[in-house]
Order: structure tokens, then sequence, then C-alpha cells
């Protein structure tokens, strides 16, 4: 499994209104993409000082399915209108997970 993770820090000021609209459009990827897996995503839970406001964790078959989802369309424009405008900073990581039982 090839899996995506990312963090965001939000811009002072973000209005809940514009964050439920970036939930709302991470909600519909995975019907537009048929390479997501798995697919997760959720604001920080508060419980330490320092942490990112946001994160998505998406699973793919392959590196080849997250490439198709960093490319697709509708997940460019999911970031071009309603993420990158209350971007303060982004980091990601992707990597091939392993079961730890195995």
């Amino acid at each position: 499994m090839f899996r995506h993770v990312v963090l965001f820090r939000w811009i002072d000021g973000a209005d809940d209104e514009s964050k439920a609209a970036v939930a709302a459009g991470l909600r519909a990827l995975p019907e537009v993409i048929d390479t997501i897996r798995d697919y997760r995503f959720g604001a920080d839970a508060g419980v330490n000082d320092g942490n990112y406001d946001y994160a998505v964790v998406a699973d793919f078959d392959d590196e080849a399915g997250y490439v198709v989802y960093r490319d697709h369309p509708a997940h460019r424009q999911l970031i071009a209108e309603r993420i990158a405008p209350l971007l303060e900073e982004r980091v990601a990581v992707q990597y091939l997970a392993t079961d730890p039982t195995a």
C-alpha cells in the first residue's frame, strides 16, 4: 500500500465556512478518483500545542495510483480554489506502508 499524508496550517482568520468547504471538497474526491483506496481527514483535536490544524491521509494500491490522485483535475481544483487561499504552511510525505503484524 502506498500512503500519502499531508498536514495543513491555516492562515490566521481562516473562517469556519471556508474550512467546511475544504472538508466537503475532500469528501467528494473518492467518488471521482477511483485509485483512492482509503481516505481520512480532519481537524486537529487540540490536545497538543504546536500541531498543524488539519490532516489528510490517503491510501492507494501503488505509486501510480497516488500520481493519478495527485494530478487529477478535481484534486487540483480543490487545492487551487479552497485549500490554497487558507494555507499558511503545508508538509507532506508519501511512503510504502507496511503491515506491522506481517
